[in-house]
């Protein structure tokens, strides 16, 4: 999956111009004003984004999270859509249409949510929040000039105004009773004050100055690393601190008992609703989703049996606890698992220009998890590199509890994280032809995770599950993933309690106790986001069927792919609406 802020990140523009200005000026030329004004308030309102893009006007700024900065984006927000709608769609080139159904879907999706005090206050989950980011800042921040340390240092300042912005808005969380379930917040607090060390060379955040650059004189690196030193010793950790023990005064005393739902909240079972539509870019009510999950569950539990069938083994089951208990499908030693998911990465490289006409040119690379972050996190996750800091894509995975981490669920992971996942389709979106907002300023969950998930398809025709475990390890990834469309509007629409949604993965994946005790945590903490792979990828395969049915022998499989991801990352309908012209301009 792909790593998250949870900060708002919502469109935000600039104070729109009075609609009156625009009369007599070409629909085009009126949408090409809006979109450019879009992406540049955008970078205005995010440091590091314009960092990751080339542009020097975020230097030494983390961006404003106050409720202030709030209130200003979501008015910004509706005087954009107001801009927009005075447009005539239909008199814009196909390709603008594209951009504008895409920009009135993220500006509507902003306006809708802002309505609830939920997206207002709830600003973290279990896995963290605005104060994660610093660990990841050494590794996506450039360090080429004087000017790149110069920022780097700005931003560790920065953190102090930053987190307690972050804690003013989660203190109003706590007084309207929207804290988050007691249960997957357990030692939370740890994984903050692991940030923290015995001083700032023994920070992780003091990996940029391990080596002085030739560029820098002595006399400039000396004061720099003076100054990092003090602003780490003397604001990063006390905001640490601060939020440790915000948390653990104020915040976890007041964690939610009872059942775990969100549905549980003022408000929380319309808010439930809009992020089911949100994150799958789809009008689906929960239940609906929730019965899908259940035919998934279904149908790849019957693929289940018959591969452990041709196992030798009895029953499923039978198979499962085999792959959960046997020594052969673990490692003990992290340095060993690590280079065995660096090894495979390597190896499925060889397959892309077989699957893919056009490639990106940033590479990836495959790293632990930071120490801090690792404990009750995800098996894996992805960091979107740039080519303008000079980051390549990082494709992390987690080296804690290795008894837990089977061998045979690294060619899924792989290919979900890296390639032909989230690293091609990321780093590719980066490279399009298209405007820098659609490039670099755009995330629709269904489809980047749902392409996430149709990537460990194509593992079969890479033949990568090549013994009857690894392609266990498949489906039950597949199945992890359907069980989330049941798990997820259970606990949040029909008032599961947290045990049931453990019992429900455990019955029907392989995952192991500590997988499905972290994912269902998860879920719990940040509703609905869990429904966009299953969505996405149904519809990606869906598309697929259709071009195959459609056009025979004229099927080009490297140009289906590259005609999916040409776009970018867009709502579901916007891919249906492009895939199906395609299809019609192949089959003429």
């Amino acid at each position: 999956m792909m790593k998250h802020l949870l900060a708002a990140t919502a469109f935000t523009v600039m104070a729109a111009s009075p609609l009156a200005a625009q009369t007599g000026a070409h629909p085009e030329e009126m949408y090409q004003n809006l979109r450019e004004d879009v992406w540049q308030d955008m970078l205005d309102d995010s440091p590091t984004l314009a960092t990751s893009v080339g542009e020097r006007r975020g230097d030494g700024k983390l961006g404003d999270i106050s409720m202030a900065a709030y209130e200003r984006n979501v008015a910004e927000d509706r005087a954009f859509l107001a801009r927009l709608n005075a447009i005539d769609e239909s008199a814009l080139p196909e390709d603008m249409r594209v951009d504008y159904a895409i920009l009135k879907s993220s500006l509507e999706d902003s306006i809708e949510g802002s309505q609830f005090d939920h997206s207002r206050y709830v600003l973290f989950t279990n896995r963290g929040g605005w104060f994660s980011s610093l660990s990841s800042l050494p590794y996506s921040s450039p360090f080429f000039t004087l000017a790149d340390y110069e920022s780097y240092v700005g931003r560790l300042g920065a953190f102090g105004s930053y987190n307690e912005a972050g804690i003013a808005r989660s203190r109003e969380a706590v007084a309207r009773g929207l804290t988050q379930a007691c249960g997957p917040m357990e030692g939370f607090e740890n994984q903050v004050s692991g940030q923290i060390a015995d001083s700032a060379e023994e920070s992780g955040l003091w990996r940029p100055f391990a080596k002085q650059p030739t560029t820098i004189s002595d006399a400039d690196w000396a004061s720099l690393k003076a100054r990092a030193k003090a602003a780490i010793d003397d604001v990063v950790f006390p905001g640490l601190r601060e939020f440790v023990s915000f948390y653990t005064d104020e915040y976890a005393p007041e964690c939610r008992d009872g059942l775990p739902g969100i549905s549980q909240t003022e408000g929380g079972a319309d808010y439930y609703d809009y992020r089911v539509r949100s994150f799958t870019t789809t009008d689906m009510s929960a239940d609906e989703v929730h019965q899908l999950g259940l035919s998934e569950v279904e149908r790849i539990r019957a693929e289940m049996e018959q591969v452990a069938a041709d196992a030798g083994f009895d029953t499923r089951e039978a198979f499962i606890e085999h792959l959960r208990t046997d020594p052969q499908y673990y490692m003990t030693d992290e340095g060993e698992y690590l280079r065995f998911a660096q090894a495979l990465a390597k190896e499925i490289d060889g397959w892309m220009p077989k699957l893919f006409g056009t490639l990106p040119r940033q590479p990836y690379t495959v790293l632990p998890i930071p120490a801090a972050q690792a404990p009750g996190n995800t098996t894996a996750y992805y960091e979107p590199g740039s080519l303008e800091t000079g980051q390549a894509g990082i494709y992390r995975v987690n080296l804690t509890e290795l008894d837990q981490r089977p061998l045979w669920e690294l060619p899924a992971l792989g290919v979900h994280e890296a390639v032909p996942g989230h690293h091609l389709q990321i780093a590719l979106q980066q490279e399009l032809d298209l405007h820098p907002l659609r490039r670099n300023g755009t995330f629709f969950t269904a489809f980047v995770e749902g392409w996430g998930l149709y990537s460990e398809r194509l593992g079969i025709e890479m033949g990568l599950y090549d013994t009857p475990a690894k392609q266990m390890g498949r489906l039950s990834y597949e199945m992890w993933r359907a069980t989330r469309l049941v798990v997820d509007t259970g606990l949040h629409s029909k008032g599961w309690t947290k045990q049931q949604a453990v019992d429900f993965m455990t019955d029907n994946t392989a995952l192991s106790a500590a997988n499905i005790d972290a994912e269902v945590n998860r879920y719990i903490t940040w509703p609905g986001q869990a429904l966009a792979y299953k969505i996405g990828e149904l519809k990606i395969r869906q598309l697929r069927t259709r071009a195959e049915e459609t056009l025979g022998d004229r099927f080009d499989l490297r140009a289906f792919h590259d005609t999916v991801l040409e776009n970018g990352a867009v709502p579901l309908d916007v891919l249906e609406d492009h895939v199906n012209r395609w299809i019609a301009q192949q089959a003429s």
